[in-house]
């Protein structure tokens, strides 16, 4: 059938690959070819196929448009998969007339990744005519999707690196939104696969190049390219061609994700579709998606897998400060108290993805923002702002509990030494000397200096964590602490508002938590000078409460418990 004259019945043909396609029908075919020494001419009969496509009739019908673009989609598809598995070698013709290189050796000699070997994002092989280049950004940015007629996709996939450098720039200087964008990538990706292929071959060059603070938005067009589309507009054969599109971008990604830490899922060749590829709509932003999937789990009370899997496809997409913030706002909208506490316990199934760096996140970056911007201390009244203080707590529970289970060192052990001179020399009356435990405390980015300075000075942020000596490098720790602070200069402070209740209500869930019987405790980043604070509040103060929150291990501890009830 592949020898066959391809003019005279591409559909039929068309159908053979398509069963070619399904399954592992692909690799084993290649591995009998390469077993018996035929591979190359396998090989051969796709580069032929690829280069009929460019012959175009003049009154060419929609439906001849959509076989002949599936039939140049599926050939670049197979001959990049066998480039990749078996060495461009196989690809590489042995003589050819000058001036008559098929466009996919081409392609693949100039513009394809491969191991060792390093692309020149500003080669003119990814710079063609300019005109060719405009026509082809008009068409993406405006059209509803990719048209079919007439269209020249060897052009096309030649054209599109200078595109998406085009489509960057200005997603970059914000003449375009990230909904432009999405729009633009489901072009790319709507109907044929290899578009998608040859952009992201660029945009890993691309990324090579970039200091790690420009590589955000290239990574995030990386993931958009790569997420399938799926929807009643795609070309047969779709789901098909998106596996084998997505074991090549794999492997194309893989250096430069790994040197950039970044994660990309793509599914495995030969294995079925995964069902919850599908889930996301194909031209909705991704923060009307959050928004409607968390508004049904809230109506329904319960998170189903379908669901999970949605909020793991946007938490990857999106970021976590991104996820994290925007299902923050979703709870302080809420104002019915048992949809509160409902979307609480939802919001920590959904956390669970990824625990530690949602709860840093939450702790260290938003929390803080809704403490110290006046603007938005209304939208921390009761109930919204009870709930997110019990959702504050139980995450940080979560996270200091399972990062230091089984971690505790010597150096995080409780200190024993209860001599009094011991003490005087981790924290002398002057607060303005340098002590011992600011020295102990002091890191690479924090001179000792500024730590044992007046404006920061040791009788106002000693708390028990540093008696024990847990380690402030640690990012859940260093958050911890910082947050801890925050709460009790808003509790000494002299104006009150919802943010103060915020913090009440905060400490509040944290003896709850303890009574319980949680592990980890978070109260030992507390400094010691809350307790006093804590007392004045009516549902705080008892004996009871004040011996829950002090460490009475230290000598500190216990005369600041003293004191405390003493003061009741």
């Amino acid at each position: 059938t592949m020898d066959a004259d391809h003019s005279k019945s591409p559909e039929g043909l068309l159908g053979v690959l398509g069963h070619m396609l399904s399954g592992k029908s692909l690799d084993l075919l290649l591995a009998a070819a390469a077993a018996t020494g035929k591979l190359k001419s396998f090989a051969r009969k796709f580069i032929k196929l690829n280069e009929f496509t460019k012959h175009i009739s003049a009154g060419e019908s929609s439906k001849a448009a959509s076989v002949r673009a599936l039939l140049f989609d599926i050939s670049f598809l197979m001959l990049c998969h066998v480039a990749q598995t078996y060495g461009s070698e196989v690809i590489l013709s042995e003589s050819s007339p000058a001036g008559e290189v098929p466009f996919f050796e081409t392609w693949m000699l100039t513009c394809m990744p491969e191991e060792g070997k390093i692309l020149n994002p500003d080669h003119p092989c990814f710079r063609p005519d300019s005109t060719k280049v405009e026509s082809l950004v008009a068409l993406l940015n405006n059209s509803s999707e990719m048209k079919l007629v007439q269209m020249k996709w060897h052009e096309a996939c030649l054209s599109i690196s200078a595109a998406i450098l085009e489509i960057l720039n200005a997603w970059e200087n914000g003449v375009l939104t990230f909904e432009s964008i999405q729009k633009i990538t489901d072009n790319i990706k709507g109907k044929v696969c290899s578009m998608a292929v040859c952009a992201v071959a660029w945009l890993v060059a691309h990324v090579r190049m970039l200091g790690l603070d420009e590589r955000e938005k290239s990574l995030q067009m990386i993931r958009q390219l790569a997420t399938p589309l799926y929807g009643e507009n795609t070309l047969q054969f779709y789901n098909e061609r998106v596996v084998i599109m997505s074991s090549i971008l794999e492997h194309m990604c893989a250096d430069v994700l790994q040197q950039t830490a970044t994660q990309i899922k793509f599914p495995s060749t030969g294995m079925d579709t995964i069902p919850y590829w599908n889930l996301l709509p194909p031209k909705k932003p991704i923060k009307e998606v959050l928004t409607s999937v968390f508004t049904k789990v809230l109506e329904k009370g319960w998170v189903d897998s379908r669901s999970i899997h949605i909020f793991d496809t946007l938490l990857h997409m999106g970021g976590v400060y991104w996820f994290c913030n925007n299902l923050v706002k979703e709870l302080l909208k809420e104002t019915r108290k048992e949809h509160t506490l409902r979307a609480v316990e939802l919001l920590y199934a959904v956390f669970c993805l990824d625990m530690q760096q949602l709860t840093l996140t939450l702790l260290g970056h938003i929390l803080p923002n809704l403490l110290t911007d006046s603007s938005k201390w209304h939208t921390l009244m009761d109930p919204p702002g009870k709930a997110l203080a019990k959702l504050s707590v139980w995450c940080a529970l979560s996270s200091y509990s399972s990062h230091n289970k089984g971690q505790a060192s010597t150096r995080q052990k409780k200190r024993h030494r209860e001599d009094i001179e011991d003490y005087i020399s981790l924290f002398p009356l002057d607060d303005t000397q340098p002590s011992k435990l600011m020295r102990l405390l002091s890191s690479n980015e924090e001179d000792a200096n500024i730590l044992s300075s007046p404006n920061r000075s040791m009788s106002s942020s000693l708390s028990a964590s540093q008696l024990h000596t847990v380690s402030m490098r640690d990012p859940l720790n260093r958050v911890l602490a910082n947050l801890f602070l925050l709460i009790s200069s808003i509790l000494g402070a002299k104006t009150a508002g919802s943010h103060t209740q915020f913090v009440q209500w905060f400490m509040e869930e944290c003896v709850e938590c303890l009574e319980q019987g949680s592990r980890g405790s978070i109260l030992q980043f507390m400094p010691f000078t809350m307790v006093s604070e804590l007392v004045k509040v009516s549902t705080m103060s008892s004996p009871k409460i004040v011996l829950a929150i002090t460490d009475l291990s230290l000598p500190l501890g216990r005369r600041v418990a003293a004191k405390a009830i003493a003061a009741l």
